[in-house]
């Protein structure tokens, strides 16, 4: 009687157990998470290039003639004028050699001066003027070869410009064949922004602007912007001008060239910056970072179905400079609601409270630019 008292008892017990665990698993809570609905938009982005700087013109000043260096006129950095002298090299001997060829000159007329009338009056025959015309055309024709070995030793500036380094000092020697310019001339009234991008980029600048031609298009683009080394926007703007006529068959990028105006040759050859571009985009899907995770390569998004149940979706994305957006090319549509909240931590098919929010890109559009 005893047993059997046990038996029921114990019984009762698991079932009151089995009860109990039942109601804990039906009890869990299923917690709020915040949601953004998805809608498409107009606005700007604004691409980054890394570039780099050159002017105009930039001119190797070398020496046309052997000879030590004799006076330096310019100092580095200085702005100088098309013609301004920069450099003289030493001509001691080229002026001695100027004198006796310049001798030699004189004698050789004296001679063809002496055998003029001789020939007029039948003396001498036409042979022996002729010789001595042609030794007075050598001897001026090696003057002459002097003479413009004595100016090419005053060396003068080719253009407008700003020189650059001095690596030689009073007294180098230096000849055609010396490795190292005596410096460089930089044309920086204009200012050339060097950078590259990749075809998908190209394509995406070049689709959204104006004009049936590709040169039309160039012509058409937005001005760009020019951010320094120290991180000031520059107060000119630029124009994109040149694109490659084809993509480098190692990296496929395209080299791009940038105009800007320097008039003040704040910029200088040689610096660096990063061009923005803007680029246009009309009825465009844009998306936190933070509401993405990558999965084995790619990039996904948390969405819920009809039960509130998360799930996951794949999504084509193109990154914009600055670390917070996403223009989504593939993947969501217009009315789609994702998770901003317990990305990384909640699993696919949970079951959640979905709390709809202010979508925080549609808050950055008053400005007209994604950053």
């Amino acid at each position: 009687m005893k047993k059997k008292y046990f038996i029921g008892a114990l019984l009762l017990s698991l079932g009151l157990f089995s009860c109990k665990k039942e109601e804990t698993k039906t009890a869990l809570p299923v917690m709020p998470y915040k949601v953004i609905a998805i809608d498409k938009s107009n606005t700007t982005l604004l691409a980054e290039y890394p570039a780099t700087l050159e002017g105009v013109t930039d001119i190797d000043i070398r020496a046309k003639v052997d000879g030590y260096i004799e006076k330096i006129y310019v100092q580095e950095g200085q702005e100088v004028k098309k013609g301004q002298l920069l450099f003289k090299l030493e001509t001691q001997t080229a002026d001695q050699e100027a004198s006796a060829a310049k001798a030699k000159v004189t004698a050789a007329q004296v001679e063809v001066n002496r055998l003029k009338p001789l020939v007029e009056r039948n003396i001498i025959s036409d042979v022996q003027l002729e010789t001595a015309k042609a030794n007075l055309a050598s001897a001026k024709s090696t003057y002459q070869s002097i003479i413009e070995k004595i100016n090419y030793a005053s060396i003068k500036s080719p253009v407008n410009g700003i020189v650059g380094t001095l690596p030689l000092r009073l007294g180098s020697y230096v000849s055609s064949q010396t490795a190292e310019p005596l410096t460089r001339i930089s044309d920086v009234s204009t200012i050339y922004a060097y950078f590259s991008m990749n075809e998908k980029q190209q394509l995406d600048i070049t689709m959204n602007s104006a004009g049936k031609t590709f040169q039309e298009k160039i012509a058409q683009m937005p001005n760009v912007n020019l951010i320094l080394s120290n991180g000031m926007e520059y107060d000119q703007k630029g124009k994109i001008e040149t694109f490659s006529g084809q993509a480098n068959t190692q990296t496929g990028s395209f080299n791009v060239r940038a105009r800007f105006s320097n008039a003040n040759k704040l910029l200088r050859s040689g610096g660096t910056g990063i061009v923005k571009i803007p680029t246009n985009l009309q009825d465009v899907i844009i998306i936190p970072q933070n509401a993405t995770l990558e999965m084995q390569d790619k990039r996904i998004v948390l969405s819920y179905d009809k039960d509130n149940k998360v799930v996951a979706k794949p999504v084509e994305v193109r990154e914009v400079p600055g670390g917070k957006f996403y223009v989504v090319d593939k993947g969501l549509n217009v009315d789609d609601n994702i998770l901003i909240e317990g990305i990384g931590i909640i699993s696919e098919g949970t079951k959640i409270k979905p709390e709809l929010v202010a979508n925080p890109v549609l808050a950055n559009l008053h400005s007209k630019e994604i950053k």
